[in-house]
């Protein structure tokens, strides 16, 4: 199976990106375990947080064929090498950067850039990105992504990311979003499994609530 089929089948089994900002190598087990027990598929360390290519390693070997790893914040070339060393296989960054879209797609990885505009969102696709990330999506109502789905491909998945919280995903699913990146609503530095538990339960019942 490809990555790109790996991307797929796991986007279609969750739509959402856990953003584990702030995880450190010791935290990863607990806390990746219980997101694959609650169903999630997607898991991103990004690259502002403490020793993120060790947190990536231990949950690209520990969870191997349960969920796809991989690393956000990721700003220029020698990163996306230093992610796929690591074992990660997704490249979220929070711009387009053309140089970096290829470099992922060039190492075979997933590219899911960031983009608020429509100039952005055209010029990270042209470069080569799997798939979009909307971001702040805080800053923005849905209408906006509702506007920039009539233009964009039909088949390009556009995740929302920034202050999604369970009661505001069925608006954001209505106006053409395929996925979801989860912050610090899911996890921040210190929150227990138990807590990160509870709410990826939620997340999962209202991302199933608008399927």
């Amino acid at each position: 199976m490809t990555v790109h089929q790996q991307f797929d089948q796991a986007l279609a089994a969750c739509p959402l990106i856990a953003i584990l900002r702030g995880l450190t190598p010791a935290e990863a087990p607990a806390i990746g375990d219980v997101l694959v027990e609650a169903g999630f598929t997607l898991i991103e360390v990004p690259l502002n947080s403490p020793d993120p290519y060790d947190s990536i390693a231990i949950l690209a070997d520990r969870l191997k064929g349960r969920a796809m790893i991989g690393a956000g914040t990721v700003i220029d070339t020698d990163q996306v090498a230093r992610v796929a060393g690591a074992g990660g296989t997704l490249i979220v960054s929070p711009n387009t950067d053309a140089a970096v879209i290829r470099a992922s797609v060039a190492a075979g990885l997933i590219s899911l850039p960031g983009y608020y505009t429509a100039s952005e969102a055209f010029a990270a696709l042209a470069a080569g990105a799997t798939g979009l990330k909307l971001f702040p999506a805080d800053a923005a109502p849905p209408a906006l992504l509702k506007a920039q789905r009539a233009v964009l491909p039909q088949t390009t998945p556009v995740f929302a990311v920034g202050g999604i919280t369970p009661d505001s995903i069925a608006a954001w699913r209505a106006a053409g979003a395929v996925g979801f990146g989860l912050g610090s609503n899911l996890y921040r530095p210190g929150k227990t499994a138990t807590d990160v538990a509870r709410d990826a339960a939620a997340f999962i019942t209202a991302v199933d609530g608008t399927a």
